[in-house]
């Protein structure tokens, strides 16, 4: 009973520390990254190349006066930033990274625990980011956060469908809701027989995580900074955290459900459980999690923010056929090839 309290207690640590550790230097790699595509230049004064800037930044936001509005709901905006940041580190509970290893007899999986429910858990986690947001917005007594947070969370709400029905044909193939066992199944990479629902996934992501060209709730030019617009100081801080955490939560979960995750390929089968079949599988996932992250970055450098209509339209008229279609290509799989 010891072991397994222990046990839990090291996985929980590791799912709550890895995107700590992993987001800042994400954000300086995206900076880089963006002032190399964008031919300007990137943060390159606090540090050599700039690699100290995002702590200064967090020193920054720590240092500024914490202000909460005269006419503000005290105790909502308060609880907003929990409420967008909590889900997004609850939601690596469930996320497989590797493989299982054994050791003294005892076989230990590479993720805090599988789920029978793990699919349910992670759209059920990203469903309560929406209350996040229209309760900052809510909270704040302003128009304009107002505003900005019902546009956010009829984005967020819209595109949740479309992340639901990419993930149903995942699931009508593997014939289990459990992430780890999605990975085992997948001999191919889902990706290939379901390029369709791989793209609604990826679409959906961009927009749940508010990323370019998805990035409404950025929107200084309309809505001066949308639902977070009176937070400032580490409040702030908190959003701008579980944006990137949720980043890295997208890319670990594309990785995942449809490129194999890190189970090695079938040939290296007979070596799950030992120490270099981890190793393999830690660097099969690392390296499609760090593709997937270019890809986020890559676009963000090169396609323009949409227009609500635009961003709502790609959503129900493009998206929503897409979703469809791909649950229909899996139940034709299920029935033949996948059989």
């Amino acid at each position: 009973m010891t072991e397994l309290v222990i046990t839990i207690l090291i996985k929980s640590a590791i799912a709550f520390v890895v995107p700590l550790l992993v987001v800042p230097p994400l954000i300086w790699g995206e900076r880089r990254l963006l002032g190399r595509i964008q031919s300007r230049v990137g943060p390159n004064r606090v540090g050599p190349m700039g690699v100290l800037q995002t702590l200064a930044d967090a020193v920054k936001l720590l240092g500024k006066e914490d202000i909460v509005p005269a006419g503000a709901d005290r105790s909502l905006f308060i609880l907003a930033p929990f409420l967008l940041l909590v889900p997004s580190f609850m939601a690596w509970s469930v996320v497989p990274i590797g493989t299982e290893l054994t050791i003294l007899g005892r076989t230990i999986g590479l993720y805090p625990t599988d789920v029978n429910v793990g699919v349910l858990y992670i759209l059920a986690l990203t469903s309560v980011a929406v209350y996040g947001i229209v309760m900052a917005g809510w909270a704040s007594n302003s128009k304009y956060a107002l505003l900005g947070s019902l546009r956010s969370s009829a984005q967020m709400i819209s595109y949740e469908i479309m992340l639901g029905l990419s993930l149903v044909g995942v699931v009508v193939l593997a014939g289990s809701l459990s992430l780890p066992e999605i990975v085992r199944q997948q001999q191919v990479p889902y990706a290939i027989p379901l390029f369709v629902g791989a793209f609604v996934f990826v679409c959906a992501a961009l927009a749940e995580t508010n990323r370019a060209p998805f990035d409404l709730p950025e929107a200084e030019t309309e809505l001066v900074s949308g639902y977070h617009v009176e937070y400032t100081g580490w409040r702030f801080a908190f959003f701008f955290l579980s944006e990137y955490a949720n980043m890295l939560l997208a890319s670990f979960l594309v990785s995942a459900v449809f490129l194999g995750g890190g189970w090695p390929a079938p040939l290296l089968e007979p070596m799950i459980g030992h120490l270099p079949a981890m190793f393999l599988a830690l660097v099969f996932m690392v390296t499609k999690v760090f593709l997937f992250l270019f890809f986020y970055i890559w676009l963000r450098a090169t396609l323009p923010r949409f227009r609500y209509d635009q961003l709502m339209n790609f959503c129900w008229k493009v998206l929503l056929p897409l979703g469809l279609l791909n649950v229909a290509i899996a139940t034709v799989l299920k029935l033949t090839i996948y059989a």
